[in-house]
């Protein structure tokens, strides 16, 4: 079976700090901790199937987006040998306009 390496865009990682921090602010450190890993370990496992989530190539060719714990979204492409995390957000965040005015 075919892995692909898994990564994480600078802003994909400036949104999960952001989300640790918010988190630990309102809920406790341990609970940031284990809600990040979380999202780091899903993320992690789509090495192994990444063609999951839902296409949407109307914001970006080989744009996929995937919910995580019914409160995260996750925007990511697929490469021969890569998926590249772009995007993390939160809590309902408009991730469609976030993504149109970001780079490619």
């Amino acid at each position: 079976m075919k892995q692909y390496n898994v990564i994480f865009s600078p802003r994909a990682e400036e949104q999960l700090g952001s989300l640790y921090a918010y988190i630990a602010e309102n809920g406790g450190e341990e609970r940031a901790e284990s809600y990040i890993n979380g999202i780091i370990t899903f993320c992690q496992g789509l090495s192994t199937f990444p063609e999951r989530g839902t296409k949407r190539d109307d914001l970006r060719p080989g744009l996929r987006v995937i919910g995580y714990a019914k409160r995260a979204t996750i925007a990511f492409s697929v490469t021969t040998d890569r998926v590249i995390i772009h995007g993390i957000f939160y809590g309902g965040q408009d991730y469609d306009s976030l993504i149109q005015e970001s780079e490619p």
